[in-house]
């Protein structure tokens, strides 16, 4: 095989790229949902989805800025910027909207999200790893 006859690498498959998708949207859900059950406020589903949109808009942004569903369970190349996507992109939004943006929320958000968003990946790698051994 020449250098300039490299076939071109795998796209995933739809049901892995939605599964990752749906992964991100369902963990930042939890992650909003756990929030303000632990500051007790009603609403529970329209409360939770509030509490979310603006997470969810920056994971979004995250998952284009970095092209993650050419590979979204890597957790540098999709990773990394969909949780820092998420959390930049929601404290901007939430401070946009008027919504409350304070150093101790940053840093919960950052450590939460940052352990859902890319624990899921940490976990399936090692799973892919020990399975290939």
């Amino acid at each position: 095989m020449s250098f300039w006859n490299v076939e071109p690498a795998r796209s995933p498959s739809a049901k892995l790229l939605a599964g990752a998708a749906l992964t991100d949207i369902v963990l930042i859900l939890v992650f909003a949902a756990i929030g303000r059950d632990a500051h007790q406020r009603g609403d529970v589903v329209s409360g939770v989805l509030l509490t979310a949109w603006p997470f969810l808009a920056g994971a979004a942004a995250g998952w284009l800025a970095t092209r993650a569903w050419r590979h979204p369970l890597s957790l540098r190349r999709a990773g990394l910027g969909v949780w820092l996507g998420s959390v930049v992109g929601g404290m901007l939004l939430r401070a946009i909207t008027g919504q409350t943006v304070v150093l101790p929320f940053i840093i919960v958000a950052l450590l939460s999200l940052g352990l859902l968003l890319l624990g899921y990946r940490l976990l399936l790698a090692g799973i892919r790893r020990r399975r290939s051994v």
